[in-house]
């Protein structure tokens, strides 16, 4: 694909360039392309299935050195993860976004860099890639780079890109930082969701909500579900007494992003409660460690107090080297592990699995959305083995799932989410979700305010008036 001239624009139109999570939950990336500036909402990875995580490597099919700007709703990889790429491909403007956002954003590019080397380091001492040599997708050098460009801003303030161009970051819940995106051109309001926090989350306030939107982009991961009423706490005692019983280890795979702090906030308040025995907790994820610093450093942005953070943290056994993963896999006491990766797809939980996925009194409770393609998905429509490092892995270990934890809205919050927009939107895009749960949010919109809601496709470019 021919990359698009993004200078030569009609002076009464904005172009839109659905770059990622188009149809798909992965890869965040929007290009508005204005006769004034050219603005990058977000800039993530592709994660989950093979034909998307191969976009990856693929040049985006613009001109990146005419980008001016980049803003960041929030930290996650789907949203940051591309930045280092951006670089590579030329881009050399500023990176925006609340300081927990950049914060929780450097933590992550860097800890995605290392895992990118030391895989395509395994892969080559072990021979089971197919390329010769095995390329990281990005290095740590990289990353490093990338952050470079950085700049922070406060939220609710509206910062100046141009006379006619100005935009603000909105509180949103979801994880530490995010926000949602205001963007005013020429007038007209555009506004990027970003991902949707819940109405009522353990460590977050619930999500501000848009009053005025001539473009609505809205992200639509559970569009076509209500996350289940379920007993959180009594499903962890549950989990937890089996292990004991078995002898055995209940491994969590977890975002390093608030489900982590989540599930240590839960446990640690159970165990104050007495509703679990003092079994050994281990947080096994150094990219989650260094967010509990983010935590620490932004209390306006969390409900904890310091004095709740550090009695959780001193509750917990923190693993600083991999040394102490083994001596934790080695160690035959019951035990609870959590580790990163959320879906399974890299990380510590790896080591974990790779050891006791086989053994019948290792328990896994997945927690949150696990995107199509990912470990997480095959485990949670029961796959029979799964494959680590080039070798497959029978399952033989117990599988639950708690869906409530996730930091998504469900279909009535995002209604919700909705619901003190005053005037009529132009037009409704709905972004980042898989194909059902889209379609399900477009009725529901329609139904209810009998908007006019567009599902756009990956890589498709629409024009706007302003």
């Amino acid at each position: 694909m021919e990359k698009e001239n993004t200078t030569s624009v009609d002076q009464e139109k904005i172009k839109i360039h659905f770059l990622g999570a188009a149809e798909t939950v992965t890869g965040s990336k929007y290009l508005i392309e204005t006769p004034e500036k050219n603005i990058l909402i977000d800039c993530g990875m592709f994660q989950g299935l093979k034909k998307l995580r191969k976009k990856n490597w693929e040049d985006l099919p613009i001109d990146v050195t005419a980008i001016d700007v980049v803003l960041l709703t929030h930290g996650h990889l789907d949203h940051t993860g591309y930045l280092p790429r951006l670089y590579k491909q030329g881009y050399r403007g500023k990176i925006i976004g609340t300081r927990p956002t950049l914060a929780i954003t450097e933590i992550i590019l860097l800890d995605s860099a290392k895992i990118h080397e030391e895989e395509a380091n395994r892969a080559n001492k072990e021979g089971y890639s197919k390329h010769k040599p095995a390329k990281p997708f990005y290095a740590i050098n990289d990353a490093e780079i990338t952050t470079g460009f950085f700049e922070s801003v406060e939220k609710n303030k509206w910062i100046e890109l141009t006379k006619d161009i100005h935009f603000r970051f909105r509180y949103n819940g979801h994880i530490i930082g995010a926000t949602f995106i205001e963007l005013k051109i020429h007038g007209k309001i555009m506004v990027f969701s970003g991902d949707i926090g819940r109405l009522k989350d353990p460590l977050l306030s619930p999500p501000e909500k848009p009053q005025y939107a001539d473009y609505l982009f809205m992200e639509s991961t559970y569009g076509n579900k209500l996350h289940p009423v379920e007993k959180v706490s009594e499903k962890l005692v549950q989990l937890i007494d089996q292990t004991i019983k078995n002898r055995g280890t209940l491994i969590i795979p977890s975002f390093a992003v608030e489900r982590l702090q989540t599930l240590m906030f839960l446990l640690w308040k159970l165990y104050t409660q007495n509703k679990i025995p003092n079994i050994p907790i281990v947080v096994d994820s150094p990219m989650g460690n260094n967010v509990l610093s983010v935590f620490e450093q932004f209390t306006d942005w969390h409900k904890l107090s310091p004095q709740e953070f550090k009695a959780m943290h001193k509750r917990m056994q923190i693993v600083s080297s991999y040394k102490e993963t083994w001596e934790t896999i080695d160690n035959p006491r019951p035990k609870v592990v959590i580790a990163g990766s959320g879906m399974v797809t890299g990380g510590r939980v790896l080591t974990y699995l790779k050891q006791m996925i086989d053994r019948s009194n290792t328990t896994i409770l997945i927690v949150g959305y696990q995107a199509e393609g990912t470990r997480g998905r095959q485990l949670l429509e029961g796959a029979g083995d799964l494959k680590f490092f080039g070798k497959y892995y029978p399952v033989k270990a117990e599988v639950h799932h708690i869906e409530s934890l996730s930091a998504h809205a469900d279909q009535a919050e995002l209604l919700d989410w909705t619901s003190e927009i005053k005037n009529r939107p132009e037009k409704i895009f709905l972004i980042h979700g898989e194909p059902t749960a889209q379609d399900a949010l477009r009725v529901k919109l329609q139904d209810h305010y009998h908007w006019d809601v567009t599902i756009p496709k990956l890589n498709e470019t629409i024009e706007l008036d302003i």
